[in-house]
């Protein structure tokens, strides 16, 4: 999967054995769903997997790793996978934006982008399959890429990897459910929370400032193509100055977070939060016992890879320390009165 902030990759088994230890749970929402690390994950521990998220690249990761099943799409995925792997690079929106305007990829690599992703566009394939290579190709340009992991900025000097060949690959496709087919939403997490019922309903909001429009906007430009203006040095969409979001914002959290949490549909609440949160713990257990009794589970954690590298400016020089490297993720868990 692409490297993303907040992954929730080393939470992944805590989450599936405090699920697992309730009872009667067969199906989870997951509404802020990002990379889907944790819908795939209770796919393939059995659970139906409703899944959400406002961004296009999101709601695409979960078309992909969420609903669809591997034994619908693989034949036909494989083939096309082939097929794009064998395109000759044509430059084009990716390569003047991504390459030649900032540096997030080499060219060479950009116009392969360029190309399979105008040859996706012309098939006009089946939602699920589209998602499967649209994925394919998310990933293999991540694997090429010049940044620490965010689209805020591009690294000064090339990464060793982006000298690498874009590659295409199958993604992880699973088999389905036991419990039944999956699902991949594009919603606002509160009309989500009004709209999917299941057993639980798994809660991993933004928690300050970082927007994942912003952080990830490549991708949400490659899923859409809808090769929009770019603005500043790390040539963001235009949109990420209006798409906003209450949940990045201080005041704004803890009613956005209310509203969702009383909105679920669900026996059970599990919400993954950070101590770096615009809320607190005390807040938190407050606001989430309006809904039934709450228990905590805390763990510790290195921070992502930028705070370990330091803070730099534009020309690449160390203008800041770091306050702290690692972190607390808070795990609350709600039974619903």
């Amino acid at each position: 999967m692409i490297k993303y902030l907040g992954s929730k990759r080393l939470l992944v088994p805590l989450i599936l054995d405090t699920i697992g230890a309730l009872p009667d749970v067969h199906s989870v929402a997951d509404l802020f769903s990002g990379t889907s690390r944790v819908g795939h994950a209770l796919k393939g521990a059995g659970y139906r997997v409703l899944a959400n998220d406002h961004n296009a690249y999101s709601a695409t990761l979960a078309r992909c790793y969420v609903q669809t099943d591997r034994a619908d799409v693989q034949a036909d995925a494989e083939r096309l996978i082939g097929e794009f792997n064998r395109l000759p690079g044509v430059a084009g929106y990716f390569t003047a934006t991504f390459c030649i305007a900032s540096r997030y990829f080499q060219p060479h690599n950009g116009e392969r982008v360029d190309a399979i992703r105008e040859a996706i566009l012309q098939k006009g394939l089946p939602a699920e399959l589209e998602a499967v290579v649209l994925v394919s190709l998310m990933e293999a340009a991540d694997r090429v890429d010049s940044t620490t992991g965010v689209q805020m900025a591009y690294l000064k000097q090339w990464a060793q990897r982006a000298s690498k060949p874009l590659e295409l690959r199958l993604p992880e496709l699973l088999p389905q459910s036991r419990h039944g087919k999956s699902e991949a939403h594009e919603l606002d997490a509160g009309v989500a929370a009004a709209s999917l019922s299941a057993d639980l309903v798994y809660l991993d909001p933004p928690y300050n400032q970082h927007k994942y429009l912003g952080n990830y906007h490549i991708w949400e430009s490659l899923v859409r193509w809808d090769k929009p203006e770019v603005y500043g040095v790390a040539c963001k969409r235009v949109d990420c100055r209006t798409r906003a979001s209450a949940f990045n914002s201080r005041p704004g959290i803890a009613p956005a977070l209310r509203d969702v949490v009383h909105k679920a549909r669900a026996r059970y609440l599990l919400v993954s939060f950070s101590n770096e949160g615009f809320v607190s713990r005390d807040e938190m257990e407050a606001l989430l016992g309006e809904r039934g009794a709450v228990t905590v589970i805390e763990r510790d954690y290195k921070r992502y890879v930028g705070a370990q590298i330091g803070i730099y400016n534009p020309d690449g020089a160390k203008v800041g320390t770091v306050s702290h490297l690692r972190n607390k993720e808070y795990l609350y868990l709600v039974r619903c009165g």
